[in-house]
């Protein structure tokens, strides 16, 4: 099945004590779709200026993944800067330029309404409502949002995730929203809200899937380098729901393995710049990887206490 990605299309310029790169590929719906397209067909809805250099719009094309939603219009390109120093879980922005982003209302093509999965990278939760109705009833719609959206447009979000069937959020951003230092409790608070899946990220510690009837915790893949994290949520979500969709099928099995199939997809993006990485990326890798994550949460049974 399809997926529908909307979200933020960027140029990067981020600096890490392994590197510095300028104007590089970037953006959630960037990293979210180029992830899910190695498992889904990928049709993505953003917006970029005149300036957006062709070689990236190539880049997504050789995923195959359907831009008849990008809108290029005059102006300049959604740009940030940053820095990371060596707790690369912190990232440190240096400038948001929002330019062409800042008038973005996305327009969903007839022929992308019908999609069966749909993933609300994180923009304007109004924005976030706006593409749900233009939409035709889709089958899966999972959501992810950030700090700024809890504090200043709170009563927006509620709407929209009481609409959705998945939330994301990392550990810091569900304490804000349920006001509650136990993720457990607030992920138990979201699912009240309406969704029937929270994914609650806690980057290099891993992360954790909540429903109704389990919890599966999924670990982080333990990297001896990381090069950049910049899209690592990201392409988390993307590899998540790329492969959800490519099931068919949304039950525990296929969701633990949703998880890990993400975890991979994350831990490939760390080891490079922008989409360096997953560019040389091969199924064999991806199939090598997941295996060393089998391994890595393996244990036998408890002997010698008694039974």
């Amino acid at each position: 099945m399809s997926v529908l990605i909307v979200g933020s299309v960027a140029l990067d310029s981020v600096t890490t004590p392994f590197g510095e790169v300028k104007d590089i590929l970037g953006g959630s719906a960037t990293h979210a779709s180029y992830s899910a397209s190695f498992y889904s067909p990928i049709n993505l809805v953003g917006i970029v200026g005149s300036d957006f250099p062709s070689e990236y719009v190539d880049l997504l094309k050789e995923r195959q993944i359907s831009l008849d939603g990008l809108q290029i219009v005059d102006g300049k390109t959604f740009r940030w800067s940053g820095y990371y120093e060596y707790d690369m879980n912190q990232a440190y922005s240096l400038s948001t330029e929002l330019n062409v982003f800042s008038t973005f209302h996305p327009v969903i093509p007839e022929q992308y309404r019908s999609t069966e999965y749909v993933f609300l990278a994180n923009i304007d939760p109004e924005l976030q409502l706006d593409v749900l109705r233009q939409m035709d009833k889709p089958q899966f719609v999972a959501l992810d949002t950030m700090n700024y959206w809890i504090q200043n447009k709170k009563d927006e979000l509620l709407k929209v995730i009481s609409k959705v069937d998945m939330v994301l959020l990392n550990d810091a951003e569900s304490r804000q929203l349920c006001n509650t230092p136990n993720l457990i409790k607030a992920a138990r608070q979201v699912l009240s809200m309406g969704p029937k899946i929270v994914i609650i990220k806690k980057g290099e510690h891993g992360a954790l899937l909540i429903t109704s009837d389990f919890i599966f915790s999924a670990p982080a893949f333990p990297m001896e380098m990381i090069h950049d994290p910049t899209g690592a949520g990201d392409t988390f979500a993307g590899g998540f729901i790329g492969y959800l969709a490519s099931m068919k099928d949304i039950n525990e099995v296929n969701l633990r393995r949703a998880m890990i199939t993400g975890s991979c997809m994350a831990s490939f993006n760390v080891e490079d710049f922008s989409l360096n990485r997953l560019r040389r990326l091969t199924q064999e890798d991806i199939h090598g990887r997941y295996r060393e994550f089998q391994e890595l949460s393996h244990f036998d049974p408890l002997e010698g206490m008694g039974e």
